[in-house]
């Protein structure tokens, strides 16, 4: 083939890959939708508890107005409770619908992801890379695992649409509606968490280094930021944001304890878990041999990109563009570092906290990457794959078997444990018995979980449709010997502590208190002739209803024997006839009945005799 030829083929072919390119943003996208669901499996919500419980509670018990606007509340985030109300309002009754939703969500995030890296690095294959490392990350486990993840994708993909239009803002044409969406989406993030105030400088930044002296980018940026301020301190009373776990920021503040926290998110984000198992799952301390010399390996990949990148920086080849770069590095820089030292200003430091400063570093080592290569045309693929692609694929590599190891830690994170047992709390209840569950009353068995009384009262409610759960009652109980027989009425369950978890026992406790031989069923009816065993109560008192529902024509007698004594003759003359047996304290006492008389024109025959009448116990 002549030269000639050869340029108008590459030509062609280029123009056919660009026409085409969309089916390859596709396949990434949809590969980085399966890969949400792969890495997520296994985490599911069946009931909900703590945060998630008090916020459902507040949707099914508040008007629209007082949910999504909570007038003097210690938090205002309205943007989030209005997305919260619209998804509350989908769900509905259906509890494990929270997690394909918040898989659903964090794909999308890393498809955006996707596409910001893909421009940064000029490379779809840096912008897939830069996807699945953002969803495999073990900081997504509160974004997944709980309802309140919602409000965490929510700010963390409005925070990188500040940092993606800001830097267009500062490396295209400074458009001021590039500018001015950066200010409307930091208005917006403010209300969706207050920790990301802590941004206003990138927008201040970005003005300096575009030397904008334009009134409506100023207005706009000091505006949103003395807005944000004003309706917080309408609203709930002061500006300055509220602490985690109840506590306020200006009381915890400490100022070394925040310079460590830092440091410890750095140690986060280059894949060292620098803090306690409760928070982590796996202290870098703990974690195996192999899992740090893949972590050392993976920051050596990163060092080494980053290294090429200040030789770059400094470089002759790059003179006329060093300012440039460096308002670009101060922008990814800023941008992590500001969310770090939100992060580090309160009494603790959770991974969740440090997923959006992951993503500005992923985004950032994309772009040194697009820097790296470029000038190099995209049809020398081997050009631009050597050294700088290798090195982010090695990164990749090494780092995401690490992180799948940490997502296998998640049962030792503080929230962990909880879910468990509310997962199998609705497992043996509502998931067991439907709508069945409503109306009756719960036993459970122990108390280590020391389950609050507003989850007692509210868990349940969450399956109702009506959001009631009428009669449904909760109550804890040390013994088996606190109730009395099981009817239908009731469920008694156990805690499991060792599996973090419930067990139905109720069958096993009905037949330990009321063990029938033959001759008596769940609804009461009993045969002819029936024996049966009851526990005695705590006073030893066996009560006994029996109600003949049918005709009678005289000489109608019970005879009831217990264990080995007289036989107690019981005439029938009413519908009705109480008896009362005597026996020592949680006794085991045998009884069985004979009836001379049966139901007339019954509709059914259950075993080999016939319905007699229908016989209540209880024992006191």
């Amino acid at each position: 083939m002549e030269a000639k030829d050869r340029i108008k083929f590459r030509i062609g072919f280029s123009r056919m890959e660009k026409k085409y390119e969309w089916k390859d943003h596709l396949i990434f996208m949809g590969l980085l939708f399966g890969l949400a669901v792969w890495v997520n499996r296994g985490i599911e919500i069946k009931g909900l508890y703590m945060d998630d419980l008090y916020f459902w509670s507040c949707y099914g018990e508040q008007s629209f107005l007082q949910y999504v606007f909570p007038m003097g509340s210690t938090r205002f985030r309205f943007l989030y409770y209005l997305a919260a109300w619209l998804e509350m309002a989908v769900v509905g009754n259906h509890v494990s619908w929270f997690v394909p939703i918040n898989i659903l969500l964090n794909g999308a995030l890393a498809c955006y992801l996707y596409g910001i890296a893909c421009r940064l690095s000029g490379a779809k294959a840096i912008g897939f890379f830069t996807g699945v490392m953002f969803l495999s990350s073990r900081m997504a486990y509160y974004q997944i695992g709980q309802v309140l993840g919602l409000m965490e994708t929510m700010a963390l993909w409005m925070a990188a649409a500040i940092l993606w239009n800001l830097y267009r803002y500062i490396n295209e044409d400074h458009r001021d509606s590039l500018f001015l969406k950066a200010c409307l989406l930091y208005f917006g993030v403010c209300f969706v968490h207050e920790r990301y105030m802590a941004l206003f400088p990138l927008l201040i930044l970005a003005l300096i280094a575009v030397r904008c002296r334009r009134s409506v980018c100023i207005v706009g940026a000091v505006g949103s930021f003395g807005l944000v301020q004003l309706i917080r301190a309408f609203t709930i009373g002061t500006v300055l944001p509220a602490g985690t776990g109840g506590t306020q920021v200006a009381e915890t503040l400490n100022i070394p304890q925040a310079i460590g926290f830092a440091f410890s998110q750095a140690a986060y984000i280059f894949g060292i878990n620098a803090g306690p198992e409760h928070l982590n799952g796996c202290p870098w301390g703990q974690s195996p041999f192999w899992v740090k010399l893949l972590v050392i390996l993976a920051d050596l990949a990163v060092l080494a990109i980053v290294l090429g990148f200040l030789v770059m920086l400094f470089g002759r080849k790059r003179k006329e563009k060093r300012a440039a770069l460096w308002v670009n590095v101060l922008l990814f820089t800023g941008f992590i570092a500001l969310n770090v030292a939100s992060a580090s200003v309160t009494i603790r430091v959770e991974l969740r906290w440090i997923y959006v400063s992951l993503a500005g570093a992923l985004l950032f080592l994309a772009w040194m990457y697009g820097e790296l290569t470029n000038g190099v045309k995209k049809e020398l693929y081997l050009k631009r794959i050597w050294p700088w692609g290798v090195l982010f694929g090695a990164y990749v590599l090494f780092m995401f078997p690490v992180e799948l190891f940490y997502r296998g830690c998640y049962p030792k994170l503080y929230l962990w444990p909880d879910q468990l047992r509310y997962n199998s709390l609705a497992e043996e209840t509502y998931e067991k018995y439907g709508d069945e569950i409503f109306g009756k009353t719960i036993y459970i068995m122990e108390d280590t979980y020391e389950m609050s009384d507003f989850t007692a009262r509210t868990f349940f409610k969450v399956f109702d449709k009506k959001r009631l759960a009428e009669g449904t009652q909760v109550k804890k109980i040390e013994s088996i010997r606190d109730i009395g027989l099981v009817d239908d009425s009731m469920l008694v369950l156990r805690e499991d502590p060792e599996h973090n978890g419930f067990q139905d026992i109720t069958d096993f406790v009905r037949d330990l208190k009321l063990k029938v031989d033959y001759g008596y069923y769940e609804d009461g009816w009993m045969d002819e002739h029936a024996s049966l065993t009851v526990m005695a109560g705590e006073e030893g008192i066996i009560d006994l209803e029996i109600m003949y529902p049918g005709i009678m024509s005289g000489g109608e007698m019970i005879t009831i024997t217990k264990d080995q004594e007289e036989p107690l003759k019981l005439p029938l003359h009413s519908s009705v006839v109480d008896a009362r047996l005597t026996a020592s304290p949680w006794q085991l006492v045998h009884l069985t009945f004979d009836y001379n008389f049966y139901m007339q024109n019954a509709m059914e025959q259950r075993g080999e005799d016939r319905l007699a009448a229908i016989v209540h116990i209880s024992a006191e």
